[in-house]
């Protein structure tokens, strides 16, 4: 029997897959010449694609980025792979190990949207609503998804929307911000102290095993509670969880 090779449809998802692969997002002639395809069938897909919702076009820079329509279809991904049941025993163990709040999250272009936490058990103690989102650029956790990235994608991420100073402990100079990515990409985790919420200390880790990197896992707690000592303990602590959390990902996927 022979394929149906639904030649629109190929060319549809090599359009996905091309805006997809840039963090800036791509205009109808780049995309033309990455896909080698005609300007015109480029401008009707991408038009098509928009109003399905499954790209979004900036106004001022003319560029598509995925919009939201796909962002849906990427959870419900997500919940089929069972990325909060695989991740649950492990992350209520890390919080029971360590007494912090221990977070799952996703990320979602400038943002990073929590899908799972446990909180911890401390009479006071650092929590969200599943489903809010923080900034890409926020403490440990951003720093995660910005080390996963290219060193050129990462400074023209830099470069177009600045570092952002939640306080006075930010990291606002790129070249720190740059070192700091280095050492994240070398030991496999990220530390915040005080960098996005004074008083507030945390440590982040990828999970890996979904492709290009989009998870990952923070443990967060109050500075009173955290001194270096138990940071360091911390770190070592994400960063098992997280490698636990990847080997369930990745037998899902065998």
């Amino acid at each position: 029997m022979k394929k149906y090779g639904a030649p629109s449809v190929k060319k549809a998802f090599a359009i996905l897959s091309a805006i997809s692969s840039s963090s800036e997002g791509m205009g109808v002639s780049d995309l033309a010449k990455k896909l080698k395809m005609a300007k015109s069938t480029v401008h009707g897909m991408t038009s098509a694609l928009e109003e399905l919702g499954a790209v979004l076009r900036e106004p001022l820079t003319k560029k598509y980025k995925l919009g939201f329509t796909l962002l849906e279809i990427g959870r419900s991904a997500y919940t089929q792979i069972d990325l909060k049941t695989s991740a649950r025993p492990i992350t209520e163990e890390l919080m029971a190990k360590t007494q912090t709040s221990v977070f799952i999250g996703i990320r979602n272009w400038g943002q990073v949207t929590i899908i799972d936490i446990v909180e911890s058990r401390q009479e006071l103690n650092i929590t969200a609503p599943v489903g809010s989102t923080i900034p890409l650029f926020a403490g440990a956790v951003g720093k995660v998804f910005m080390a996963s990235m290219s060193k050129d994608q990462a400074a023209k991420m830099v470069h177009a929307k600045g570092l952002p100073r939640f306080t006075e402990n930010s990291i606002v100079d790129p070249e720190s911000y740059y070192r700091e990515l280095k050492r994240v990409r070398e030991k496999g985790y990220a530390i915040d102290d005080e960098e996005y919420i004074m008083g507030v200390r945390a440590v982040a880790s990828p999970l890996m095993g979904l492709g290009q990197l989009r998870s990952a896992i923070w443990a967060v707690g109050f500075k009173a509670g955290l001194d270096d000592k138990k940071m360091k303990t911390l770190a070592e602590e994400t960063r098992n969880a997280a490698k636990a959390i990847s080997r369930r990902i990745q037998a899902q996927l065998i």
